[in-house]
């Protein structure tokens, strides 16, 4: 099978790079293994909300040069400061073309509320969620609050408290949902997509948009966890049309409505473009020859090769085993490209939970170009994006998403520029 770049790996960067790249003539396949971290998604993606030293950052382009100082590993200081910012404004308009709305800009970091009620740093917000732009505040005095029975992802006692001090008060209200208890298998088991599948039935609109307006009279507005939704991107605003009320959504615990839906869109707009995805397929292997690779090979399809110009490892970190850390060693399982780690395992983790942990930073190792290296050696038409690179920590950092976005726009840049 010949195309013109082959894509491993159908999360985040996978996507974003084949849409670009199909948007542009390109014959591109994803080869993908199932479900991607975009399943636990709290509708926002980070730029930069720290530096490696923990200092905050508000304003990530007035931020970037003390990062590039500090880490020359880094994908940010790879990609320099001026295509940082340029990647950072070609994301956001790439999320404009291909109708997927979003709050946020490059210019400076906005706040979201984690499923506990915490705000966070973040660059990109789906529109339908709730945001601030100032970290002590909220901008309503009473909001109304509400919460499906039975649905243990939500934590609206957190949330209570957690308004308060940013000066809002909750008035919390349950919904009784018809329908719901045939898809419950027991009481502990109900997830937000479960939720999602009975509210998105037209059948219910007029018992919620009933249940809403009834109940938040002197509110300014209406908050939902986030179970709605799953097919139609356009419930929410509908539901603020009806109730004539602003209603917005919160994240809940994985998984995640909104990033499922993400994801599904970006699938469909794939292929709307032409492009070739294969689910639950994986690149096993690949031959190479004068520093390029010629073909690679799939579970799937074993001895029929994948051939094409440009390749783009898009596979993701531990999660989706895009690297794998044994006992003694970290590597990457397609190519066995060079990867960072640090050799002494003891050094990988540090036993406090909630700080740094360094194994976060292992990843694969590029050129300045994102091309994957090989034993010392530069494969000149595969390039690397995404959670899978070496030098960050999308945690500690607020980066992940981030770094798959702008990476994966910079080396289809690359690709297109060849």
């Amino acid at each position: 099978m010949k195309f013109d770049t082959v894509i491993m790996g159908g999360g985040l960067a996978g996507l974003i790079s084949g849409i670009y790249l199909s948007q542009q003539g390109q014959r591109c396949a994803i080869v993908s293994s199932g479900q991607s971290a975009l399943h636990f998604s709290s509708g926002s993606f980070n730029l930069l909300n720290r530096l490696p030293d923990g200092q905050p950052v508000t304003r990530p382009l007035a931020a970037i040069e003390k990062l590039i100082q500090v880490s020359q590993a880094h994908p940010y200081a790879k990609l320099g400061r001026e295509n940082f910012e340029s990647l950072s404004h070609q994301a956001e308009q790439f999320f404009r073309n291909i109708d997927i709305p979003m709050y946020g800009s490059v210019e400076k970091n906005h706040y979201r509320i984690t499923p506990m009620g915490i705000m966070r740093p973040t660059w990109l917000t789906a529109t339908d969620f709730v945001i601030s732009y100032e970290e002590d505040r909220l901008p309503w005095k009473k909001v109304a609050l509400f919460n499906v029975s039975g649905f243990l992802d939500f934590f609206s006692a957190f949330l209570i408290e957690e308004f308060a001090c940013l000066g809002t008060t909750c008035e919390v209200h349950t919904l009784d949902l018809p329908n719901l208890g045939r898809i419950q298998k027991n009481p502990t088991e109900l997830r937000s997509i479960h939720i999602a599948r009975v509210l998105d039935k037209l059948s219910n609109r007029n018992y919620l948009i009933g249940n809403l307006k009834e109940q938040s009279a002197d509110c300014d507005v209406i908050l939902l966890p986030a179970c709605i939704g799953l097919e139609q991107a356009d419930i929410v605003p509908y539901l603020s049309e009806k109730v004539e009320k602003p209603v917005l959504l919160l994240p809940t615990l994985p998984p995640s409505t909104v990033g499922i839906r993400i994801q599904r869109f970006l699938y469909h707009h794939f292929l709307s473009l032409g492009g070739t995805y294969m689910l639950g397929d994986s690149i096993q292997s690949g031959t190479m020859k004068g520093g390029r690779i010629q073909e690679v090979y799939s579970q799937n399809h074993q001895d029929i090769s994948f051939s094409a110009n440009h390749f783009i490892l898009a596979t993701g970190n531990y999660f989706s085993q895009g690297i794998i850390a044994s006992k003694e060693h970290v590597y990457e399982p397609v190519f066995d490209l060079d990867v960072a780690y640090q050799t002494d395992r003891q050094q990988w983790y540090n036993p406090i939970l909630f700080k740094k942990q360094d194994y976060q930073e292992f990843g694969v190792i590029t050129n300045r170009n994102f091309q994957g290296i090989y034993k010392g050696e530069r494969i000149s038409n595969l390039y690397v994006a995404g959670a899978v690179l070496e030098g960050f920590n999308p945690i500690h950092e607020g980066s992940g998403g981030g770094v798959s976005i702008l990476t994966a726009l910079h080396v289809a840049n690359l690709i297109l520029n060849t």
